[in-house]
């Protein structure tokens, strides 16, 4: 039997052309949005708040689900990260253990030095015909 594991990322935006990123210092290095696994007895949406709160100090509502990504890890485990955006949030951000916090203006974004494949991500949270981001060996497919 297939295991599966089901983790978030969530896009936060300030509303003046700013999102919150993340400098990730594990083996996922680089800039991201924050985010982590889904624990048992967990909705997918009660997950995404809890990780921000933990990895930002801010407490989000209104999330929007923009897509998928999923992929086969090495261990034949189906990995699928649910992608979010909002625009509602309340506190003062604050750096944890997962990397430094920080808000950097969207547009910077794609010259930022982001972790792996960011760029075919941020394609599935800006992009409302756009839904889905699959890796198959080695050809990335975004749908």
């Amino acid at each position: 039997m297939e295991k599966t594991i089901l983790t978030n990322m969530i896009m936060i935006e300030d509303g003046n052309g700013n999102v919150l990123v993340q400098n990730r210092m594990k083996t996922w290095k680089g800039l991201a949005f924050p985010g982590g696994k889904v624990e048992k007895g967990e909705s997918f949406v009660e997950a995404a708040i809890r990780e921000v709160k933990e990895e930002t100090g801010l407490d989000i509502k209104n999330l929007q689900l923009c897509g998928v990504k999923q992929f086969q890890t090495k261990l034949d485990e189906r990995y699928i990260v649910f992608l979010y955006r909002t625009t509602v949030y309340e506190g003062t951000i604050v750096s944890s253990e997962e990397g430094e916090v920080k808000w950097l203006p969207l547009d910077q974004l794609k010259e930022a030095n982001t972790v792996e494949d960011f760029d075919q991500m941020l394609k599935v949270f800006l992009n409302k015909d756009t839904s889905e981001l699959y890796y198959t060996g080695n050809t990335t497919t975004v749908i």
